[in-house]
């Protein structure tokens, strides 16, 4: 398939978790959809500018990031940028899932992050878009 690389921002002010995300997810997701290429982001303010300009095809805001964590982040995008694309939230535990839910982000992994759980929420939230376009 030779279609445009779909982007992935990953947010988190941890190296670590942000190359553990690339790690689990690779460049592809599956045959059907293209490969993936990621925008790393260490703060709030920056993954904010970056969705606003557009061109983010899913968002993975970490939960535990500080000073800003990505469950406020994803609200935040929710409720002030237009054509939001869709947020995965790494939270700290299973039990923040209703936390993630708060923030109206349509996915949560728990830390520590799980590959294949995380590749379904990611695979789950881009399909449709992709399908859509």
């Amino acid at each position: 398939m030779n279609a445009v690389a779909l982007r992935i921002l990953v947010f988190s002010d941890n190296a670590r978790t942000r190359e553990q995300v690339k790690l689990s997810l690779g460049r592809s997701l599956g045959p059907d959809l293209p490969e993936l290429e990621y925008l790393e982001v260490a703060t709030a303010p920056v993954v904010v500018k970056s969705v606003d300009a557009g061109g983010i095809d899913l968002a993975i805001l970490d939960g535990e990031a500080t000073p800003a964590g990505g469950m406020g982040v994803a609200k935040q995008l929710k409720d002030e940028v237009a054509d939001c694309p869709p947020i995965v939230v790494l939270t700290g535990r299973r039990d923040d899932t209703w936390l993630a839910t708060w923030s109206r982000a349509e996915a949560a992994v728990a830390h520590p992050i799980d590959p294949m759980e995380l590749a379904s929420a990611v695979s789950g939230l881009l399909r449709p878009r992709h399908a859509a376009h």
